[in-house]
Formats: structure tokens, C-alpha cells, sequence
């Protein structure tokens, strides 16, 4: 997909943000697909317990379905600014296609890291370097918990792969920005403690949520994520 292309932090100089913006649009207008909702891979009740089904039917189907929308919207009026070489309209856009690109990279990903046979511990490489870089897997959960509690407003906490350092790092994005643009770090298993992923059923005792979670995640897909992360390490 296009947004692929965006894998430069956002963070530019004006110059470095309009080259980024006229590659993306120019690529675009060229040969540019819709953006579509991906259909979850269990049904929305699948989770309970740990997420109701109206929580997992309202955050993906309105939320995600919003971001969905609203960056191909982006994407188009970036494309009609590029073949007008509108300069300011393209740099303008830039928070549309980092909220909204970002939702739909998040959520993507979110929804494959659960599984309603998940939770327990991983094993394998994936195991290995929990315990390489984090002590031991407790540490390690307990870490990232804490990072998810302490996200102020929304936002996400992740466990990422640094290909520089071939290490696990966590680390935690405000609102919808994506991980990988804003710190180069490869996405592995992110947790969105955006209101709307539990309020309806854990209310604003945002660290039940977080604890639940952990019966929920699909280390076979972590695993699998980590496994690519480090084939693309130097490409």
C-alpha cells in the first residue's frame, strides 16, 4: 500500500515533508487502491470475557471503519494538491494522513495480535529474547503494563524489534501515531488504551482492562511478526 511509503518519521524539516508528500501522491494518483476495513479473523463475541462484543463490534466496525474513510479522503485531496503542485494544501494534510493512516495501521495490527485462544506465554525465539532483554517474561509484562497505565489521554504502548540493535524495546505513541513512522521500531503487539477499546465494560479503571488483556494476546502472531521483523533486518 502507499502508506508503506511512509515509513520516514513525520518529524521533517519542510523541505524532507514535501518530498515525502509528492512521492506519496504522486504514486497515488497513479496506481493508489482504496484503503478497506480488514474483517476480524473471529467473531466479535469471541473475546468475552476479556472485551464484550459490543466494544469489539463498535471499535471496529465505527471507529476503525472512520479511520478507514477518512484516509482515503486524505489521500484524494492529496492527490488533486499534487496535480495543482499546492505546496501548502499537501503540507496541510499531513495530520489527516498521520491520525487517520496511523488508526488504520494500528487497529490492523491490533485486532491479529488477539486471539480467543490466546494469552499463557510465548516460547520459542520470540521467548528467548523476552528474557534477553527484559530479565524474565514477568518483567517484561509488568513493564509494559505500567507504560499502558501511564499512557496520558489515548494512545497505544507497544513492544517493538529495533533492527539497528536486533533487541525488543517498548515504547508508546500518543494518540493514533504510528510506531514504526515515529520510531523506527518494528511493530510486534501494541495495546490501545483509547477509551473507547474498554470504557463501556472496564469503565475508567483503565489498568483492569490492561491486566485482561494479556488472557487475550496472540503470541502466535507476535511470534510470527518478530520472524519477518528480523528477515528484513539491513533490506
Amino acid at each position: 500500500m502507499v502508506w508503506n511509503m511512509l515509513k520516514t518519521p513525520f518529524f521533517l524539516g519542510q523541505c524532507e515533508e514535501i518530498v515525502v508528500f509528492r512521492l506519496v501522491s504522486a504514486a497515488c494518483s497513479q496506481h493508489c487502491a482504496k484503503h478497506t476495513l480488514p474483517d476480524l479473523p473471529y467473531d466479535y463475541n469471541a473475546l468475552e470475557p476479556v472485551i464484550s462484543a459490543e466494544i469489539m463490534q463498535l471499535h471496529h466496525q465505527k471507529h476503525h471503519a472512520t479511520y478507514v474513510n477518512n484516509l482515503n479522503i486524505a489521500e484524494e485531496k492529496l492527490a488533486e494538491a499534487q496535480a495543482k503542485s499546492d505546496i501548502t494544501s499537501i503540507i496541510a494534510l499531513q495530520p489527516a494522513l498521520r491520525f487517520n493512516g496511523g488508526g488504520h495501521i494500528n487497529h490492523s495490527i491490533f485486532w491479529q495480535n488477539l486471539s480467543p485462544n490466546g494469552g499463557g506465554e510465548p516460547d520459542g525465539d520470540l521467548m528467548h529474547l523476552i528474557k534477553s532483554d527484559f530479565g524474565s517474561f514477568e518483567n517484561f509484562k509488568t513493564q509494559m503494563s505500567n507504560m499502558a497505565v501511564a499512557v496520558q489521554g489515548s494512545g497505544w504502548a507497544w513492544l517493538g524489534f529495533n533492527t539497528t540493535t536486533n533487541s525488543l524495546q517498548l515504547s508508546s505513541c500518543a494518540n493514533q501515531d504510528p510506531l514504526r513512522a515515529t520510531t523506527g521500531l518494528v511493530p510486534l503487539f501494541g495495546i490501545d488504551v483509547w477509551e473507547h477499546a474498554y470504557y463501556l465494560q472496564y469503565k475508567n479503571v483503565r489498568p483492569d482492562y490492561v491486566k485482561a488483556m494479556w488472557n487475550v494476546v496472540n503470541w502466535t502472531d507476535v511470534s510470527e511478526r518478530l520472524v519477518e521483523a528480523q528477515q528484513n533486518v539491513g533490506v
